[in-house]
């Protein structure tokens, strides 16, 4: 009776395992992340720029009549950043350093929150960052129970790499962040920034887009945010390999807010990737024309140097150089850029890596880590450039340049395998990531 017993209980246990399997009643697999919603068309967003400046008027007018209002000044830095990030003219950022410097030397940042907060946003402007995370901090003492201290300490960090304590101050922004539309889109900024960093590129569109909608719903929209974060959503396509789309974004900033220069540069870049370089080198120039920015001027010289311009590449070459060079802040704010430029056209080496090893002393983010990797393996040391591509690595960060410089040190560490799994990264992320240096991935790629 008990074999007849245990026989029943194992035909019993065979048919329940039978209908499980028909019925797909085995254990749930997680499903995939949602894609992220398509964004909004764009449409032409009205320009405050005549209202800004005479509010910036006005407010310079009751300065110079009592130079003691220390809320003037306050307010002034306020317009003067937000100038700073409509144009990218460092002027702007300057006149915001000596209101904020006059406004604390009126009233100390324990009486004066509102001359603190705009302490740490110029030195943040100003890539004064480790300035910037200790005052953040100062600011949370005084205001703890508001979210843009988090968000002033977060974007500090992010900054130095301190990619950990960056996530805790965003989320500490968060538990702080009211339920309206306008107060997500800083936070859905950040948590994509965050997303993309760590290699979620959906996620990232995800946040973006979410921003974007916030931003768009504000009464009324702010126009170069919505540009912004359509910009950035470009961006996060391009890095994906998706030249179309990214093409449609930069082009819809472009429509919010017209000669928007991130996004004529951009688009520039765009463009190349897609082989049309005369098209490319047209929206290189207005950027340049707007906003000469060793970036943008490195770009147009390389479409320059693909269409055979070969003197024109040469002028703007020179050009990368003596912008950096024009004053103090400039040698700050475009130190990584310009080092990157040595190496990525075989110019100057050992001024390179310098640059480059001085700059990730102060600010360890993986960016740096890149550009001293790149930088070392240019100047010939390799086991530098093997440790610092490492760092750079660190997050998982899909960015195909990342792969592309990871895959010409293992090239050159005769590691075979690592060279080859870098560089079809890099390519097959995003195959013309860069006008001059995919070529050489490819070359690199074939000859391994």
């Amino acid at each position: 009776m008990t074999v007849f017993k245990k026989s029943l209980s194992l035909v019993v246990f065979l048919i329940f395992s039978s209908l499980l399997i028909l019925t797909g009643c085995q254990t749930p697999q997680p499903e995939p992340p949602p894609k992220a919603a398509t964004p909004p068309i764009a449409t032409p967003l009205p320009s405050d720029t005549e209202t800004t400046e005479k509010i910036i008027r006005e407010l310079e007018g009751r300065v110079k009549t009592n130079p003691v209002d220390f809320v003037a000044l306050n307010k002034l830095t306020g317009y003067y950043l937000q100038r700073l990030r409509e144009t990218g003219n460092f002027s702007y950022l300057e006149l915001a350093t000596k209101t904020t410097k006059a406004s604390l030397d009126l009233l100390p940042a324990e009486a004066n929150k509102g001359g603190l907060r705009g302490l740490i946003q110029v030195e943040i402007s100003s890539h004064e960052f480790a300035s910037a995370r200790d005052h953040a901090k100062q600011l949370i003492e005084l205001e703890g129970d508001k979210n843009y201290p988090y968000q002033l300490l977060g974007d500090a960090l992010l900054e130095l790499g301190d990619y950990e304590k960056a996530a805790e101050a965003f989320h500490n922004m968060e538990t702080r962040t009211t339920e309206s539309e306008s107060a997500k889109v800083p936070l859905e900024q950040r948590f994509a920034r965050m997303a993309f960093l760590r290699g979620d590129l959906e996620t990232a569109k995800r946040n973006l887009t979410v921003a974007l909608n916030a931003a768009l719903a504000a009464t009324p929209p702010a126009r170069e945010t919505v540009a912004w974060t359509r910009w950035q959503l470009g961006e996060t396509a391009f890095q994906m390999g998706d030249y179309k789309t990214a093409e449609q974004q930069y082009r819809d900033a472009l429509t919010t807010y017209p000669d928007y220069y991130r996004a004529l540069a951009s688009l520039g870049r765009v463009r190349a990737a897609q082989g049309d370089l005369q098209d490319a080198a047209a929206q290189y120039e207005k950027a340049v024309r707007i906003l000469p920015d060793p970036t943008f001027v490195a770009g147009l010289g390389d479409v320059y140097k693909l269409a055979g311009r070969t003197k024109e590449a040469e002028a703007q070459y020179a050009l990368v150089e003596q912008i950096a060079k024009l004053n103090k802040l400039n040698g700050v704010l475009y130190n990584r850029t310009v080092a990157k430029f040595y190496a990525d056209h075989d110019l100057k080496p050992e001024d390179a890596y310098n640059q480059a090893k001085q700059e990730y002393a102060a600010r360890q983010d993986i960016y740096g880590a890149d550009v001293l990797a790149w930088t070392a393996l240019k100047a010939g040391k390799l086991p530098e450039a093997q440790k610092a591509i490492k760092d750079a690595l660190r997050l998982g960060t899909k960015d195909a340049m990342l792969f592309y410089h990871a895959g010409m040190i293992a090239k050159a560490a005769n590691d075979s395998a690592g060279a080859k799994q870098y560089l079809e990264q890099a390519l097959k992320l995003s195959p013309q990531f860069d006008p001059l240096q995919a070529t050489v991935a490819r070359k690199a790629l074939e000859g391994n």
